[in-house]
């Protein structure tokens, strides 16, 4: 059974500073804050009206920044249920009591069979397992997912090359090497 390991923070937008539980999970990495303060200036601090999918949400900090940050819509998408029983003991008390809609959903299940069936969406978060084949398949499924000039953050272990993603339908616009991680900022291109 995982334990509470340790805590992060939101870093910016209404909830700036709120902490967040922490398990102590094989594989789990959490997005470190230089990253995710990195990637929100490069996107802007108000995600007014975004919609947004973290595809392979584990601690559900990125999607959890956006929503900080006035997305709409968040739905984090994990396929642990511990990690997913986790996020919404943290999502719950965040959710807005005068808003019916599910605006902060928690799903429990496979990240790119949930991107499979999303459509016009602004900005989606990939962090998958980075011992699984699962980089070509998100990206693909996030590319169609994506309304036209819509956004993907990727982090993976290697750079992804532009001819690579160029092939997927998808843009770099931003990169970023922080210890083992590439972050990369993709944007899908117009037709």
């Amino acid at each position: 059974m995982s334990t509470v390991n340790h805590d992060i923070r939101i870093i910016g937008g209404q909830w700036k500073r709120t902490r967040l539980r922490v398990l102590d999970m094989p594989g789990l990495r959490p997005t470190p804050d230089r990253v995710r303060e990195t990637l929100f200036n490069w996107l802007g601090q108000d995600l007014t009206g975004w919609r947004c999918l973290d595809a392979f949400a584990g601690t559900g900090a990125l999607g959890l920044e956006a929503a900080s940050r006035g997305a709409a819509e968040v739905l984090w998408v994990e396929p642990n249920k511990a990690l997913a029983a986790q996020l919404q003991k943290t999502v719950t008390p965040l959710r807005p009591a005068a808003d019916p809609a599910p605006r902060l959903q928690v799903q429990l299940g496979d990240g790119v069979q949930a991107l499979t069936s999303a459509r016009g969406l602004d900005l989606v978060f990939l962090d998958p397992p980075f011992d699984g084949p699962w980089f070509e398949p998100a990206l693909r499924a996030a590319q169609a997912a994506v309304r036209e000039g819509g956004w993907v953050y990727l982090e993976a272990p290697r750079a992804w090359a532009e001819s690579e993603l160029a092939a997927l339908g998808l843009s770099l616009r931003r990169h970023l090497k922080a210890g083992q991680v590439h972050a990369h900022l993709l944007q899908r291109s117009k037709t």
